[in-house]
């Protein structure tokens, strides 16, 4: 009786140890990846890259599973955002002007080669950081302090950005350079802190000064424009009315010579016959009677009665 018992108490743990072999086989096998993973798997040390999402199965304790995130991470340079520490030892540099400056950075990069991310070196992230510091101190070391506190900050961001990229390239790690940005920048003493935000208020007023000047000229010069245009314009008129008139009258003055050439005689009686028409409707007739004045003045016009005037003769 103990023997059967025996036996069937050792059947059933092997039938235990089997279930549970299987399931530890089973779970082993079979394996998941999202949209934003790779799955690396490698069979009797030979890499190779799985990249669609989904379930998979592999061989158990023949090939190895190694999930490697496609997200963007990050690096930070100079501080440290769980704590809210400084590190000064990445954070302070030198200027080409002999300036210190505290500058923080923040380096964004990506996996674009899972296998040589894996064993193309040791620490690919750590050799990324290192390659950042010292291209950014490289970078920083070429600019004056004014320009990496103030104005400088987008052309300094481009060159190590540049810088980094093409070096990871060529060592060719797996990694991409996604970004690299200055969080913070600014001197390392309160003194000179003050100072340069000084500056920069100064400058802010500069620009608006600037900008209200701007904004003056563009609402006065078109409309002085617009004036001395219209002058010129009047001008030019006058200008052309004058030519015209002075045209006609020497026009008129060269048709009347050729007369006078033909009919002097009769030129000059009509000359002054037309001269008296336009000057003696102006003048004022008085009448006298036997060498004495009769006190009657007599306008000289189409309404007022003629009157007999002698001949003249001679010019008299």
């Amino acid at each position: 009786m103990a023997d059967k018992l025996g036996r069937r108490l050792g059947v059933l743990a092997g039938v235990i140890l089997a279930v549970i072999t299987a399931v530890m086989l089973v779970s082993s096998s079979v394996y998941h990846t999202t949209e934003d993973q790779y799955a690396v798997i490698t069979t009797l040390g030979k890499p190779s890259v799985v990249e669609h999402s989904g379930l998979h199965f592999k061989i158990p304790f023949v090939q190895e599973k190694t999930i490697i995130s496609k997200n963007i991470h990050g690096i930070e340079i100079g501080y440290n955002s769980n704590t809210g520490e400084t590190i000064e030892s990445e954070s302070v540099m030198i200027t080409v002007d002999y300036n210190f400056v505290d500058v923080d950075f923040y380096v964004e990069w990506k996996v674009t080669d899972p296998i040589k991310y894996l064993y193309a070196s040791d620490d690919p992230e750590n050799i990324l950081k290192m390659l950042s510091q010292s291209y950014i101190r490289d970078t920083i070391g070429l600019y004056n302090v004014d320009s990496v506190i103030t104005t400088g900050k987008n052309e300094i961001q481009a060159a190590i950005r540049e810088k980094i990229s093409a070096r990871l390239e060529e060592e060719d790690l797996g990694i991409a350079l996604v970004n690299v940005t200055i969080q913070d920048a600014e001197p390392p003493t309160s003194q000179v802190r003050d100072a340069f935000k000084a500056v920069e208020t100064a400058k802010q007023g500069a620009e608006t000064a600037t900008n209200n000047a701007d904004r003056y000229y563009n609402e006065v010069i078109p409309s002085a424009k617009a004036e001395a245009d219209e002058a010129i314009r009047q001008a030019e008129a006058y200008k052309e009315a004058r030519i015209n008139e002075a045209t006609a009258q020497a026009e008129r003055f060269d048709a009347l010579y050729e007369e006078y050439a033909k009919f002097p005689e009769i030129t000059r009686q009509r000359l002054f016959y037309e001269t008296m028409e336009d000057i003696l409707p102006d003048l004022k007739v008085i009448i006298t009677s036997n060498g004495q004045q009769i006190n009657t003045y007599m306008p000289v016009g189409t309404d007022t009665p003629s009157v007999a005037a002698p001949v003249l003769k001679g010019g008299e």
